[in-house]
């Protein structure tokens, strides 16, 4: 069993996702996750409540989710995406079943109490934000499905230990998502043919990253990407043996990328 995570932008290309996961399907089963980011943020500005970013005194950069932010949240991620994405993959045979993190206590989180935002040469304190930590996996309910030849489309929000409806961070939760599942391996797609060491210039593929030297690369990773290497970090610490990145824009990307295009973790 593998899982597969794609990232929100924009020119994600699910035609060519789902082809490639019909043909996975034959072989193994698989889990996926998505992102939404893109259209959350076009639906959130035509709301009047449009996205903000939070920098933490780390440099890692959050969305900031307040209650209007995770209405919104949840109607573009639980609603829109998640069912168009679930419509896609049963045009190309796939049996797939979406769900958020909400459904069933599938990501049980810890709300985050309070946040740290650095503003300026000011550091401040957000209590407001519907933001967690997923720690906990509803396993029976994944098994279940994949028992009767379901694939689970899982996306954000999460849901807090107080059962309250709680932003997450994806790549934390696939790590999560692969540890309790006793996942080995897990294939990303985003909009870019892998880590580059130049993020202006596509041809500058990092190839090869040892699971051990993570850390070497931060200085590549811009933006978000931060996160999905330091959630590289936890999967690995967790018991998985290899991660693929590649470009979810491609035709047939999950085949390119297991032939060794795109960067490759281990």
């Amino acid at each position: 069993m593998k899982i597969l995570k794609v990232g929100g932008g924009s020119s994600i290309n699910w035609d060519y996702i789902g082809e490639d996961v019909a043909n996975l399907l034959k072989k193994e089963q698989l889990i996926i996750v998505h992102g939404a980011g893109s259209i959350r943020d076009k639906i959130a500005a035509q709301l009047n409540a449009p996205s903000r970013t939070i920098i933490s005194p780390s440099g890692f950069s959050s969305t900031y989710t307040d209650k209007k932010a995770i209405e919104v949240f949840l109607m573009v991620y639980a609603g829109l995406v998640n069912k168009q994405i679930v419509a896609k993959l049963q045009s190309y045979g796939v049996n797939a079943v979406g769900l958020s993190g909400v459904d069933g206590k599938l990501w049980q989180a810890k709300r985050k109490k309070e946040i740290l935002s650095q503003e300026g040469s000011k550091i401040k304190v957000i209590k407001d934000s519907y933001t967690g930590r997923v720690e906990k996996i509803n396993t029976s309910l994944l098994s279940l499905l994949l028992e009767h030849k379901y694939v689970p489309v899982i996306c954000p929000p999460a849901i807090s230990e107080e059962c309250e409806i709680v932003n997450t961070d994806n790549d934390t939760a696939t790590a999560v998502l692969a540890k309790e599942m006793k996942c080995s391996e897990i294939i990303m797609l985003f909009e870019a043919p892998g880590l580059l060491k130049n993020h202006k210039d596509e041809s500058s593929i990092i190839k090869h990253i040892p699971k051990e030297k993570i850390d070497d690369y931060l200085m590549y990773a811009q933006g978000r990407m931060k996160k999905k290497l330091l959630g590289a970090k936890q999967a690995f610490n967790w018991g998985v043996t290899k991660m693929y990145w590649g470009d979810g824009r491609v035709t047939r990307p999950i085949t390119r990328i297991l032939k060794g295009e795109g960067t490759i973790i281990s």
